[in-house]
């Protein structure tokens, strides 16, 4: 079986390497890349093509909404946002996020592994199934594969 590809978009060092090494354990899913900012996250997607992103809505240099904005219109992907600021949960499905999950609000280790693995995973492994304009994805890889630049995200200043 082909494990779920998932890029992991989130600024804290701490709950970043949490995420990566819990989500790696399922059978199911591996973490192929991580990214500290939106312009991290467009480089990791062209290089390993990601099957599911997690996105954090607070992120230095553009906040995770922008960039999705940004970002799926050119590469259409499945993403789950994780985040804190739980009224921000319309903005990001509005920008096409195909779910949100509040990030808990505890500092202890166990509980945070927990929500990891009985709510996130669950939740990556129910957008892997989305269907995401692949027409248009479809498109971008084929020019890609012919021409190995970026796409234009260079407005993402």
């Amino acid at each position: 079986m082909r494990r779920i590809k998932v890029l992991v978009v989130e600024d804290s060092i701490v709950f970043r390497e949490l995420l990566v090494q819990n989500l790696n354990r399922d059978s199911e899913i591996q973490v192929v890349a991580t990214a500290r900012d939106p312009f991290e996250a467009r480089d990791a997607i062209l290089k390993y093509r990601p099957d599911v992103m997690t996105l954090d809505v607070e992120l230095p240099r553009m906040n995770g909404i922008e960039f999705l904005r940004k970002l799926m219109p050119q590469y259409p992907l499945p993403v789950v946002v994780i985040s804190s600021l739980s009224d921000k949960v319309f903005d990001a499905m509005s920008a096409g996020a195909v779910d949100f999950v509040a990030k808990p609000a505890v500092s202890n280790r166990s509980q945070l592994e927990e929500f990891i693995q009985n709510e996130l995973i669950v939740k990556i492994k129910i957008a892997s199934s989305a269907q995401i304009s692949n027409t248009k994805k479809s498109a971008l890889l084929s020019h890609q594969d012919r021409k190995s630049t970026r796409p234009e995200l260079s407005h993402m200043a």
